[in-house]
């Protein structure tokens, strides 16, 4: 199965990688890659979890598009 994900870092400097796909499938790690590595091994256990308790095992995502204005800072 293929999923999307998101990475970034937070205020502490951690890498935190979430499957939005699958509500609370959150990791994290020191680095992108190590990130990455652990959200494929959250996604898997996330899956098997809400398989066991006869969930779905994915919500819908969607993506949208929204105008956005504000003013760029020059500096």
């Amino acid at each position: 199965m293929k999923f999307l994900i998101t990475i970034f870092q937070d205020e502490d400097g951690v890498y935190v990688a979430e499957c939005p796909a699958i509500p609370g499938c959150v990791s994290q790690g020191e680095t992108e890659a190590e990130a990455e590595k652990n959200i494929q091994e959250a996604i898997k256990e996330c899956l098997e979890v809400r398989a066991e308790k006869g969930m779905p095992l994915t919500v819908p995502t969607r993506q949208i598009e929204i105008e956005v204005e504000w003013q760029q800072s020059p500096y």
